[in-house]
C-alpha cells in the first residue's frame, strides 16, 4: 500500500476539530446538567429521570434514526443535529438565567440533545468511511484520533471545566456548550461534499430500518461485533452500580481519591486508543479483538480482587485500555466491510443493542450487591466479560474478518472520490 493511501484527506482534520470541541462540550454538560438538577431537587428519582431522559432516544428511535440517516445526507444532518442542539442550549440557558429551569425542562432538554447525539453520531460514524473510502488502516488511524480526543475532551477536561463554570452561574456552562455545539457545526459545513449512496427501492422506513437490523443478526462478524458491547454494557453498569459503594467500604478510598480511580480508567482508555492499530497490525484485527476482550475481564477481575486502591487503579487502568483499543478496532472494522447503504441502520442497531442492555446491568449489579456482597457484581461481571470473549471468539476470527473484508473490497474500490471542496450545504 502506497504511503500517499495512507494519508487522512484534510477534510478528516475538520471532522477531528468539530467532535473534539462537540465532546468538550459534552463533558461540561455531563458534569453541569446533573449539578444544575441538583439546585432544584433532592428528589433521587427525579433526578434518575433527568438521567434517564438521556438515554430513551437510542431506546426508542435507534433503528429509524439509523433508516433516516440512510436516506438523508450525512453531512448536512451533522451541522443541522449540532446547530439544533446550539439553540437548544441557547434557550435553557436563557431560562436559567431568568430562573426558569425545572425538572421537566431539564428531562426535556437531556431527551433533545440525546436525539441530537443520535443523527450527529449516526451520520458521522457513516461519514467517515465514505471519506477515507473505506481503507481499514485509514480508518483505525482515523478512529484512534476520534476516541483519543473524545476521551481527553469529555473525560478529563469537560467535567471539570463544567463544574468551575457553574460557579459563575447556571447559564454559564449550558451556554458554553451550545457555543460548541455552534463551532461544530460551522466546521462541519465545510467538510467535503461526498456522493450519497446508491438508495434501495423505495420502501417504507420501518422496513428499511428492519433490513438493517436483520443485516446485523445474519452476520457473525458484525453480530460478534454488536454482542461485545452489548454484553459488556451489561458487566460495565454492573461494575460502575457499586463502584463508590465498593471504594469507600472495601478500599477506603474517599471523594478525591474516588476521582483519582475514574482517571485511571481514563488514562488507560487513551493509552488504548493510541495502540490499537499497532494491535490489529501486530496480531491481527480478530484476535486483538478477542484480546482486549479478554483483558477486560481478567481486569475486571483483578479489580473484585483488589486488597488495596493502588491495585484497583491498576485494574481500571488495564480495562480502560482494553475498551480503549476495542472501541477503536470494532467501528473501524464494521465501517470497512458494511455497505454504504446500510451504514447508518447497521451502526445504530449496534448502539441500540448496546443502550438497551445497560439498564439490566444496573439491576443486576445493585440487587447482586443487595443480595450477597458489593464485590459479588465485580466478579459476575468478570465472568460475564470472559464468557462473551469465549464465545464471539470464532464468530470475529482473524479469519472470518479477513474474508468480510474481501466482500467489502469491491466496493471500496469502486467507491466515488469526494468532488470538490465548498463551503454550501
Amino acid at each position: 500500500m502506497t504511503s500517499d493511501i495512507r494519508k487522512l484527506p484534510p477534510g478528516f482534520g475538520r471532522l477531528w476539530s468539530a467532535q473534539t470541541i462537540s465532546s468538550l462540550g459534552d463533558g461540561v454538560t455531563h458534569a453541569a446538567l446533573p449539578l444544575i438538577a441538583l439546585t432544584l431537587t433532592r428528589d433521587p428519582m427525579a433526578l434518575a429521570v433527568v438521567t434517564a431522559a438521556g438515554t430513551l432516544p437510542w431506546l426508542l428511535f435507534g433503528v429509524l434514526g439509523g433508516a433516516l440517516v440512510d436516506r438523508w445526507d450525512r453531512r448536512r444532518t451533522m451541522w443541522v443535529a449540532d446547530t439544533a442542539r446550539a439553540a437548544l442550549l441557547a434557550t435553557v440557558a436563557a431560562a436559567a438565567a431568568l430562573d426558569m429551569l425545572s425538572i421537566a425542562l431539564l428531562a426535556a432538554v437531556a431527551f433533545l440533545l440525546g436525539l441530537g447525539g443520535l443523527f450527529f453520531d449516526t451520520a458521522a460514524t457513516a461519514f467517515l468511511p465514505d471519506l477515507l473510502r473505506r481503507e481499514p488502516a485509514l480508518l483505525e488511524r482515523a478512529n484512534s484520533r476520534l476516541r483519543g480526543a473524545q476521551t481527553a475532551m469529555s473525560g478529563f477536561a469537560g467535567p471539570p471545566a463544567g463544574s468551575a463554570l457553574l460557579a459563575l452561574g447556571r447559564a454559564v456552562p449550558l451556554l458554553a456548550d451550545a457555543v460548541s455545539f455552534l463551532l461544530s457545526a460551522l466546521l462541519v459545513r465545510t467538510l467535503p461534499a461526498l456522493p450519497r449512496p446508491v438508495p434501495e427501492a423505495r420502501e417504507s422506513l420501518l422496513r428499511q430500518a428492519r433490513a438493517g437490523a436483520s443485516y446485523v443478526f445474519r452476520d457473525r462478524v458484525l453480530l460478534g461485533l454488536a454482542l461485545r458491547p452489548a454484553v459488556g454494557n451489561v458487566a460495565f453498569l454492573a461494575v460502575e452500580t457499586v463502584l463508590a459503594l465498593f471504594a469507600h467500604d472495601r478500599l477506603g478510598i474517599d471523594a478525591y481519591g474516588f476521582g483519582l480511580l475514574l482517571t485511571a480508567e481514563a488514562t488507560g482508555g487513551l493509552l488504548g486508543a493510541g495502540i490499537a492499530s499497532a494491535l490489529g497490525r501486530r496480531l491481527g484485527t480478530g484476535t486483538a479483538l478477542t484480546c482486549t476482550a479478554a483483558v477486560e475481564g481478567l481486569a475486571i477481575l483483578g479489580l473484585a480482587a483488589a486488597p488495596n486502591p493502588y491495585v484497583a487503579g491498576a485494574a481500571l487502568g488495564v480495562c480502560g485500555a482494553g475498551m480503549g483499543a476495542t472501541m477503536v478496532l470494532g467501528p473501524s472494522l464494521r465501517q470497512a466491510i458494511v455497505p454504504a447503504r446500510l451504514m447508518g441502520r447497521v451502526a445504530s442497531t449496534s448502539r441500540m443493542l448496546a443502550m438497551c442492555a445497560a439498564p439490566f446491568g444496573a439491576f443486576l449489579g445493585g440487587w447482586l450487591a443487595t443480595a450477597y456482597d458489593v464485590r459479588t457484581p465485580l466478579y459476575a461481571a468478570a465472568g460475564l466479560l470472559l464468557t462473551m470473549t469465549a464465545v464471539t471468539a470464532s464468530m470475529t476470527s482473524n479469519r472470518r474478518v479477513e474474508a468480510a473484508l474481501r466482500a467489502a473490497a469491491p466496493e471500496a474500490h469502486t467507491a466515488t472520490p469526494p468532488v470538490a471542496e465548498h463551503t454550501t450545504a
